[in-house]
Formats: C-alpha cells, structure tokens, sequence
C-alpha cells in the first residue's frame, strides 16, 4: 500500500479538492493580523505548557512525561450526547469536562495512588480498573472506555519493548519532530490517523502531533527542549479548532454541510465531509502561518518564531473562551479514537 500524504500535503491536498469546506484567504489574513499583534505574548512561547496543563506533575520529574502519554493516548472523542448530559471529574476543588475531565481523572487517580503514569501497570490494568480512574462526578460516564481501556493497555506495551518510559520511546527519535511523529505511528497502532480521499492516501496524525508537542513542551519547561525542526507539525485536526476558524472568517462551511451539522447529524470517521473540515483547518492554519511569517518578516525583519502547532495551541483555548459567542455555529461530531 502506498505511504499517505503527510499531514501538512494531505491538508493541501484536501484544500484543492474540497466541495463542502474552503479556506477564506481574506479571514485568513485578518486572524495573521490578530495573531501578529499578539506575537510577544506569553501565549506563544513554550513556557506556556505548565499553564495550559495545570493538572500535570511538575515538568522536571520524569512522571509528568509518561503523565503527558497516558493523557495523549486516551485523548479522543469527549463531546457529549447532550449538551446538559456532560462527564464531570473532580479534582483538587475543581470540577472539570470534555479532556481536562481526563486530565482530572488521571491527576485524581495519582492523588489516590494508583500508578496510572506507570507503564508497567497501566498495560495490563484491567478495564473495571481504567473505569475506576475514569469515574464521573456526573450522571454522565466518559464515552468509549473500551476503545481507552484498547489504546492505553495496547500503547503501554509497546513501551514496555522500546525501553519501558516514553522518554526512552522518544530517545529512538534524535529530538527530530518529523522522526518522532512517524515512529509513534509506526509503533503504536492507536496513533494511525489515516485515510482515503479522493482515491489517495491521507493523514491527519492528530494524537501523534500533539504528543510530540507535549513532549516538546515538558522538555522546554526542564530546559532541554531543543527540537529543532518542531515546525514540521501543524495544527491538530479535531473538533473544535475548525469551529473557531469558521467564527473568525477563515474557513467557511457550504449551506448543506452547515445544515446538516446543525441537524445534529453524525458524520463517521473517514467520510469525505470529516476529512474536508479536518483537512480544510490544517490548511488555513498553514495559510495563517504563512501570512503570519510574511508580516514578521517585513514589518519586524526578522523571523517568525510561532509555527503551526503554537497557532494551534492558541486557537483551541480561544475556541474554548469564546464559545457562548460561536454557539451558533454546530461542532461536527465523529465518535473515532482519532480525535
């Protein structure tokens, strides 16, 4: 079978075959505007991380980087059926949903001490153990605790041949993105977001992306982040990102597909309106980049430091902020472990 497109071609790809999803280069060029006016900020440095993980351990201690692959591997498909119908953990005082609801679960189950971040026993806990881990401070359970109990158990025996830490995993890898982000596909079964469209292969390597710019993230946060070619990744393809991109004009859905998402109407994993709004987001996300780099370069003469994954890790959070003001504009829903 041919290898597939890499996330960045098979956005591209997508881009210039799309019937239901396109990229607005006129919103593309006002979020670069935005996002140049916000390039100094802490937002956009790597010291970020600790704030956007507050539930993690401490970046200096080895357990925060199997933490960040026990939180990657089951990181996928946390919308609810309802919106009033959400999976709630406590943790720590606070009550979190949707990933943070795993973030608190893990964390809890640590406080609790289980081993959790140990992979020795995290590939062969049992699934009334990960239920345990998992449980709901709602009426709401977390869905597909199969498919997590699947990836987890599965990803942490494939630790458990490559050195037994994820640190050990990552040390095959010569601190090259692109390396690290083929291997973890290649190794570990859960990770191969691929698919076919318009007779090609394509992949999105969502999970994959994001565990390596996790890693990278704890690495800089120890001072030993040096990954220097960390602008192979882009975006990362899921649900949420995409309807931030329609808020801000720079991605722009048909009247059908914008029909059907506001039906409530399931799209399933691989189908070509699913690969069309994922595809379609990597690309306007590469466009932004790409204007963003532009401006830097001309009005500051200098080069651009944010690169896809860091415009990324903006717009998820901004997504999540401004979301009474984009309420109005349906989320796609796919139940697949990809995202």
């Amino acid at each position: 079978m041919e290898k597939p497109l890499s996330p960045r071609e098979s956005g591209q790809f997508v881009a210039e075959r799309s019937r239901d999803v396109f990229v607005d280069e006129d919103g593309v060029k006002r979020v670069a505007q935005m996002i140049y006016e916000l390039r100094d900020s802490e937002e956009f440095t790597a010291s970020g991380w600790k704030m956007m993980n507050p539930l993690a351990p401490s970046p200096d201690s080895d357990e925060a980087i199997n933490w960040v692959f026990v939180t990657d591997t089951m990181n996928f498909s946390f919308w609810p059926e309802r919106e009033e119908e959400q999976c709630e953990v406590l943790c720590r005082g606070n009550t979190y949903r949707g990933y943070m609801s795993l973030c608190a679960a893990v964390t809890r189950a640590m406080d609790e001490g289980v081993p959790i971040t140990n992979p020795t026993y995290f590939s062969q806990i049992s699934e009334a153990e990960l239920a345990k881990v998992l449980r709901s401070d709602s009426g709401t359970p977390m869905p597909m605790l199969r498919e997590r109990h699947q990836a987890l158990t599965e990803a942490g025996r494939v630790l458990a041949e490559h050195g037994g830490s994820f640190r050990k995993f990552m040390s095959h890898c010569e601190n090259d993105a692109e390396k690290m982000v083929k291997y973890i596909v290649e190794n570990i079964p859960s990770y191969r977001d691929e698919a076919t469209y318009e007779g090609k292969r394509i992949s999105f390597y969502k999970r994959a992306q994001i565990l390596v710019a996790d890693f990278w993230g704890i690495m800089e946060a120890r001072g030993e982040g040096h990954i220097p070619n960390l602008d192979y990744l882009t975006m990362f393809a899921d649900y949420r990102v995409p309807q931030g991109l329609v808020h801000l004009g720079a991605l722009r859905y048909s009247d059908a597909l914008m029909e059907t998402l506001k039906k409530g109407e399931l799209l399933s994993s691989g189908e070509r309106r699913e690969l069309e709004i994922r595809g379609c987001s990597i690309w306007c996300v590469e466009r932004i980049r790409q204007h963003l780099w532009k401006l830097v370069e001309e009005r500051d003469g200098k080069s651009c430091h944010i690169n896809s994954a860091l415009i990324d890790f903006y717009l998820w959070p901004y997504a999540k902020k401004h979301h009474s003001e984009m309420a109005h504009i349906p989320i796609h829903h796919t139940r697949c472990i990809y995202y």
